[in-house]
């Protein structure tokens, strides 16, 4: 079976993409999913399902959705629902664990990309790094679990995976400008930019791309719109890595070599309305 979570939910068998269609059903799922080969314990998928007001059956009823995951599973591979209890979801102490191997997520080969790409630009090999950070990125469909209602836990993993998404993109274009391709970004920072108008590095990246382009005066604009909705917003003026790329543009220094992604943590996993593939 193939597993899909980085935009709509999907499970494919041979080829036959299917999924549940019940809005329950389908948080249930993605709560294995995003945690797959861990036990998701009942309490967090009771809290994932109804909050804080779960109802009295609650309990019965996540062990009914339980139930008709197992039944789904078994039509899709044509493997007993009791083979499937044992060995594809199965029951653990204190919640439920969708097994390890038991099929392929695209979440987990974003991972392994995104830690192959870092670990190829720490060792100076940009052209690695760049090609297993463009496919990471394109294995994006859409915003992340894009048609699953999700609580308070399942949120808060969507949210972790789109930011991973955002240090990603921002990686492979701090790699892209350093090696002169600053015109091939500019339409992807454009909009993207407009998406996350407080993002830092993003503005720092747009600024230089307009720079290096010959286009001072839209530089400076980025920056003026990306200090004005900071100042508005939350108070504060452009942090020291944005202001000294701003110094650059006026005086028009082109040999300043700023590496906005490189002050991030690695990214691990770990929100904007993307497109698929990369975000623009």
């Amino acid at each position: 079976m193939e597993f899909g979570v980085l935009g709509s939910l999907y499970v494919r068998v041979n080829g036959e993409t299917s999924a549940p269609s019940a809005p329950k059903l389908r948080n249930v799922l993605a709560m294995l999913l995003v945690h797959a080969g861990q036990v998701v314990p009942v309490s967090s998928l009771v809290r994932d399902l109804w909050d804080e007001d779960p109802p009295v059956s609650g309990l019965t009823t996540l062990q009914t959705y339980i139930l008709n995951l197992r039944k789904m599973f078994a039509a899709l591979t044509g493997t007993p629902t009791g083979e499937v209890a044992r060995h594809v979801l199965v029951t653990r102490a204190g919640g439920y664990a969708l097994a390890a191997g038991t099929g392929t997520l695209d979440l987990h080969r974003y991972r392994r990309l995104v830690t192959s790409g870092r670990e190829s630009l720490a060792r100076g090999d940009d052209a690695g790094g760049m090609r297993d950070l463009n496919e990471a990125l394109m294995l994006w469909r859409g915003p992340a679990l894009v048609d699953v209602p999700a609580g308070r836990v399942l949120e808060s993993r969507r949210r972790q995976l789109e930011e991973s998404r955002l240090a990603a993109f921002e990686y492979l274009v701090d790699v892209e400008l350093r090696l002169g391709m600053y015109r091939e970004v500019l339409a992807e920072l454009a909009a993207i930019t407009v998406e996350n108008p407080l993002h830092e590095g993003l503005h720092g990246q747009y600024m230089w791309a307009l720079h290096l382009s010959g286009r001072r005066a839209q530089a400076l604009q980025v920056f003026h719109r990306l200090r004005g909705a900071l100042v508005a917003g939350l108070g504060l003026e452009p942090g020291p890595q944005v202001q000294r790329l701003h110094q650059a543009v006026l005086n028009a220094d082109t040999e300043y070599a700023p590496r906005l992604a490189a002050a991030r943590a690695p990214v691990a996993v770990p929100a904007t309305a993307f497109c698929g593939g990369r975000p623009y």
